[in-house]
């Protein structure tokens, strides 16, 4: 048998046991909005990683933890409701139980949902790893009336069951001492006489694995098909070979889905043991919070809330973060102070007026790329993350799903693709990624299109908001129109033509909440982390790239050749064909050209308008087609780009044919 190659979390646990870093691994699994990312943190501190797992596109977190005299290393796994995966995010969790040699895993569950947690217990209880139940959000099971008997559960489980309140950091202590003694649950769920008969001579012909060989035999006899990379690396063909028959010779001999009787079995298990030891007591969450969550998910009612959401959002980066800020960082800091002494010190140093330019000139990376990049996008962007994680950390995002799923129906997709389109409006390369939750291949195709085509991004949209800011509603009114009608068209047409059905739609909704200040600021500060390190880069390397296009006379050449198209046919400057170039380096980068442009006058109100809705519907950025390359492949990527590009084009040059011929 051939040995599995040990993963890079497995390398790094040893290289650090070596240096006497690393006592011990844990991992952190869920179900999603269980609040176990802010249970990681608490764990964890500031000192966290961030990578993609092992041959996939799903990240995933790690830090270290410090546990009375051990310093423990901790995973914080994808979410998931099963542990038979149904998606990738699924499989990555499934992975690193199956991989990884765990010394705890630590279920964190919705204390208001006793009975899903337990489904992914039983299920670990199968695999025979070392277990606490971490029932974390106790104060909102307790406005709710719920009530858990801990000690009868930890009694009928085998394991330690602890109550935790992440936000407030109630319960932590209790959490961190069971870390160090975890227990195999005591569960035992015994199937149909054919599936456990099968399971058996199936486990028989299975190497050995971090996990019980009768879990992984009841994975397969429920179809998972994802095992199969990790049988082929552990297992002969003609062994594999004898599995699969093992497998369909069992399905054979019963009259429904084993998968079907499998999961029926643990729920109704579940919901035995969760009668033991819960009931419902008086409700005493808030009456507004009551009468929101229903508002916000109402086909009437939900609009008014959906439109005061984005009004102030509107107003929040839009008014404040892209005027004020923007004009007091621009302005006081960069213009008044930073920029005065930068310039000076630069013409002190250095003597070759080449290298001057470079620094301080028209395409300086000071006057220019670091400028953009912290003067004019990070009090936008900043704004944005803040405005964004109150939405998440509210539970409203769920809600904005079952509201739009309507709509959504309409061009092929259903309700929970508005969650990767939200994501999109902060980073559309992370919502390519997450695309991955759409259950089709036709969905996370249609999705990926319509983020790359006519998504903005937080920075972006930042200053887009904030260039509408300084106009008329009428403006606003044509570049939204504009944006909407275009997403809808576009999503009906590629409907039509991609094969395939929509999928039932089904999405669970947390409880809207009041979100904590603290949990906010940790997201935004970790978000601006991510654009300092990934987005200034980028700046200055395309600020390079203007510089030198310039000096050997490229630039000049672009502008040129594009001059027709851009003035003629789209009624712009011939400047704004640098905009639109470097909006494939980064969109926001291009629309930060035009922002300076704008606010010195050379674009009037239709100008701005255009101009607009083509850099909206341009190319995505680089990042993100390098994103779209990796999850849909290279030739759905350049075709995509070869349709977007005209489109985008005959778009802004149909708006300008309006807004000029018409009295609109």
């Amino acid at each position: 048998m051939p040995e599995e190659k040990e993963t890079d979390l497995t390398h790094r646990r040893r290289r650090r046991n070596r240096k006497g870093q690393i006592d011990g691994k844990i991992v952190l699994i869920g179900n999603p909005n269980v609040g176990k990312s802010v249970i990681f943190g608490l764990l964890t501190g500031q000192y966290v990683t961030v990578s993609n797992y092992p041959g996939t596109t799903v990240e995933i977190s790690y830090g270290n933890a410090a546990i009375k005299d051990r310093t423990l290393l901790v995973i914080d796994s994808p979410g998931v409701n099963n542990l038979t995966p149904m998606s990738e995010d699924e499989k990555v969790t499934r992975d690193i139980l199956l991989k990884e040699k765990l010394d705890s895993v630590v279920l964190v569950a919705d204390a208001k949902n006793v009975k899903r947690a337990l489904m992914l217990l039983i299920q670990l209880a199968e695999m025979e790893l070392p277990c606490i139940l971490d029932l974390n959000m106790e104060d909102e099971a307790k406005a709710r009336g719920i009530e858990i008997d801990y000690a009868e559960l930890s009694m009928l489980l085998g394991v330690g069951v602890i109550g935790t309140i992440a936000p407030q950091r109630k319960g932590l202590q209790r959490l961190k001492d069971a870390v160090l003694e975890p227990r195999v649950p005591s569960l035992t769920l015994r199937y149909h006489g054919v599936i456990e008969a099968y399971a058996e001579k199936i486990a028989s012909l299975l190497p050995d694995a971090p996990i019980a060989k009768r879990s992984l035999a009841l994975m397969i006899l429920s179809g998972d098909e994802s095992l199969k990379d990790w049988l082929m690396t552990n297992l002969k063909p003609e062994v594999i070979k004898q599995i699969e028959d093992l497998r369909d010779e069992a399905q054979s001999r019963l009259k429904e889905p084993i998968s079907y009787m499998i999961g029926h079995s643990r729920i109704k298990y579940a919901e035995e043991i969760a009668g033991k030891v819960q009931k419902s007591g008086n409700v005493q969450s808030n009456a507004f919070l009551r009468h929101l969550n229903r508002w916000t998910i109402h086909p009437v009612y939900g609009i008014p809330v959906l439109l005061f959401v984005i009004f102030c959002f509107y107003e929040f980066v839009g008014n404040f973060g892209a005027g004020f800020l923007v004009d007091f960082v621009e302005e006081v800091i960069f213009g008044t102070y930073l920029n005065p002494i930068i310039r000076k010190t630069v013409e002190s140093l250095v003597p070759l007026p080449f290298l001057q330019d470079m620094l301080i000139g028209r395409y300086g990376i000071f006057t220019m790329a670091v400028t953009y990049a912290l003067g004019i996008i990070l009090p936008i962007t900043a704004t944005f993350f803040l405005a964004f994680g109150f939405l998440e950390d509210s539970g409203y995002l769920p809600r904005l799903a079952v509201i739009s799923n309507k709509v959504f129906r309409s061009i092929g997709l259903n309700g929970k693709a508005i969650l990767p389109m939200i994501l999109g409006l902060g980073c559309g390369t992370m919502a390519v990624m997450t695309t991955r939750i759409l259950e089709t291949k036709r969905e996370r195709l249609l999705a990926t299109f319509l983020i790359a085509l006519a998504i903005p991004c937080s920075a972006q949209l930042g200053i887009i908001f904030g260039m509408l800011g300084n106009l008329s509603l009428r403006a606003t009114l044509w570049w939204a129109g504009c944006i909407l009608f275009v997403f809808f068209l576009a999503g009906y047409l590629a409907s039509r033509f991609l094969p395939g059905e929509r999928p039932d739609f089904f999405i669970e909704l947390p409880p809207l909440r009041v979100p904590t200040v603290r949990n906010i600021l940790m997201k935004t500060l970790s978000r601006i982390e991510w654009y300092l390190k990934e987005a200034v880069p980028l700046f200055i390397l395309g600020t390079l790239v203007l510089f030198f296009l310039d000096k050997i006379m490229v630039l000049n050449r672009i502008v040129e050749g594009s001059s027709p198209l851009v003035v003629q046919f789209l009624g712009l400057p011939a400047k704004t064909a640098e905009a639109f170039i470097m909006g494939f380096l980064r969109r926001d980068y291009g629309a930060a050209g035009l922002f300076d442009m704008a606010r010195k006058g050379l674009l009037n109100e239709n100008q701005v308008i255009v101009s607009l809705v083509t850099l909206t519907l341009f190319v995505p950025c680089i990042a993100n087609f390098f994103m779209i390359v990796k999850e849909r492949g290279v030739r759905t990527a350049f075709l995509m780009m070869a349709l977007i590009i005209p489109f985008a084009l005959l778009v802004g040059g149909a708006l300008n044919y309006i807004l000029t011929t018409l009295p609109l």
